[in-house]
């Protein structure tokens, strides 16, 4: 195998960023597939260059240069960007590789912007890639192995390209790390939602751990996991016996129904600083929130409580939610959030808009059957910007009306205040404050409200949103172009619009069965 250039991006954002809250956090949201795909590359004698785009750099002239081959990580989000990279880096005669939640999620899509697309992606496939290392035009190669690798290259390979990250980081430094792949639960709309639980080895975590000491004075490590703990004792007795209680901050995300407060008690005596469990909705998932059968008002005052004793333990707590889930109808499910944050008022309540990304999840079949998923061009799936499924309850104005007032409410200033005065320590209280001002509170808030009042005047947005036009709204146009900044100019041909059913379509297609041999009767009877 001949030695290659090679150049790894890991794409962040969708483009340039400006707000104060990118600055502070992009570099902590590095993905660590990037990292160990240059990990790869180099075991097997080639030369890397590694980039993690935030949106301060300046792409124009910071891209890795003089390269034979290109990997490119991308959510959906940053997918157009994504394509425009692949164009840009085709026309001098690299080839491209898609990887990461885009790659998996729309790959009819993305075969034809890039020479491979990766699915589940192990060593031998990236070998693969790198043995071939050929042109695949007009439509590219869709890679993947049978399952998640068995092992990934863990802090002390990969250091190399972390360090730079961290370095961009101007206050919070982030060291990302992973303990597990797949996850227990089967919520139906996400993209873990059959893939197997699987731990990684622990003596390769204490390792790390230790390792990082080293390097830092007060590490602060972020678990990638998509569910933090599942095999509690195990995790626990592995940070324990690497470090000294303490001395390492964690930050994770879990369930509730693993917070236990015998748990949490552990956990806050380990170093957890921060931790992400997942509520979703007031009327489904009891089991992932610990609630079992109860619903409405009751799950708000169970999780409530729940949330609150963690909050004694663990100072920074974000709560998520997904809104517009079928179960919901009318303002109840608004209302019960917002006793949720009246309830519960040191905890950051994080909200997303249903979405169904592709083929992520087996319950976007049932939305592309039934004809209720919009084509939003990719930049909008970022799950706050944009629904891209229609509301199986609501019509869009009585849905953008409870959300805002729902959103409004939870980053009011009174709601602001109480958050401020419940949290302790200085950086979740900074933390939950910026977060409430920037684009995630209130100009979340004003993007809604401008979004709403064009629904009463844009019969081209409400046509579009109620499937009735396939033409692309000028609002969403112009977005585009802004948010890519220069490199809107390299975006291939086609590649504003996608089709929304492709992952239906390639199921039907694979159930089709071939026709039979056609005999010599059936000549005879069509004759």
């Amino acid at each position: 195998m001949r030695k290659l250039r090679i150049g790894i991006i890991d794409l962040l954002t969708k483009g340039p960023e400006t707000s104060m809250f990118a600055r502070v956090m992009a570099p902590n949201f590095a993905s660590i597939m990037p990292q160990v795909v240059a990990v790869w590359c180099e075991q097997a004698g080639h030369d890397v260059s590694f980039m993690c785009y935030t949106g301060f750099e300046n792409l124009e002239t910071d891209l890795p240069s003089d390269v034979d081959l290109v990997f490119i990580t991308s959510f959906s989000v940053s997918a157009q960007l994504a394509y425009a990279l692949s164009n840009w880096y085709q026309a001098k005669g690299a080839c491209t590789v898609l990887g990461g939640p885009h790659a998996r999620c729309y790959p009819q899509d993305a075969q034809k912007y890039f020479d491979y697309v990766l699915g589940f992606c192990d060593q031998s496939t990236i070998d693969d890639v790198l043995r071939d290392c050929t042109p695949h035009r007009p439509e590219g190669v869709r890679l993947q192995s049978a399952k998640q690798p068995a092992e990934l290259p863990g802090v002390v390979e990969r250091w190399k390209f972390i360090e730079p990250m961290l370095r961009k980081a101007p206050i919070v430094k982030l060291v990302p790390m992973i303990g597990s792949l797949g996850c227990p639960y089967t919520c139906s709309f996400c993209i873990d939602s059959e893939i197997p639980y699987q731990p990684l080895d622990f003596e390769v975590m204490k390792r790390d751990l230790r390792f990082i000491q080293t390097k830092m004075k007060r590490p602060l490590v972020g678990w990638h996991d998509p569910n933090f703990g599942v095999r509690f004792d195990d995790y626990l007795d592995a940070i324990e016996d690497a470090v000294p209680n303490g001395s390492i901050d964690f930050i994770g995300e879990s369930s509730l129904s693993l917070l236990t407060e015998a748990h949490v008690t552990r956990m806050k005596k380990a170093g957890f600083r921060a931790i992400l469990p997942g509520v979703e909705s007031w009327y489904d998932m009891g089991g992932k929130s610990r609630t079992g059968s109860n619903q409405g008002i009751d799950k708000v005052r169970k999780v409530a409580d729940h949330v609150n004793m963690i909050l004694r333990h663990i100072p920074y707590v974000q709560t998520n939610f997904v809104l517009g889930l079928d179960c919901d109808e009318g303002p109840e499910p608004f209302e019960l959030t917002k006793t949720f944050v009246d309830l519960c008022p040191g905890a950051f309540p994080a909200y997303s808009l249903l979405t169904a990304f592709g083929q992520a999840a087996p319950l976007n079949l049932e939305y592309q059957r039934a004809g209720r998923v919009l084509p939003h061009p990719f930049f909008l799936l970022n799950s706050h910007s944009a629904m891209n499924v229609i509301p199986k309850n609501y019509s869009w104005k009585r849905f953008y009306d409870q959300l805002i007032d729902m959103t409004r409410y939870s980053f009011s200033w009174r709601a602001v205040g109480r958050r401020f005065q419940a949290n302790t320590g200085i950086l979740p209280t900074g933390f939950n404050l910026l977060r409430a001002l920037s684009n995630e509170g209130t100009g979340r808030v004003n993007y809604y409200t401008d979004l709403r009042a064009r629904l009463d005047t844009d019969t081209s947005l409400r046509d579009y949103l109620e499937g009735e036009s396939t033409v692309l709204p000028a609002l969403y146009g112009d977005r585009l172009r802004e948010s890519m900044g220069p490199f809107y100019k390299h975006l291939p041909a086609g590649a504003i619009e996608h089709d929304q059913n492709a992952y239906l379509k390639s199921t039907v297609i694979e159930l089709t069965p071939a026709p039979a041999p056609r005999t010599e009767d059936d000549a005879v009877g069509v004759a």
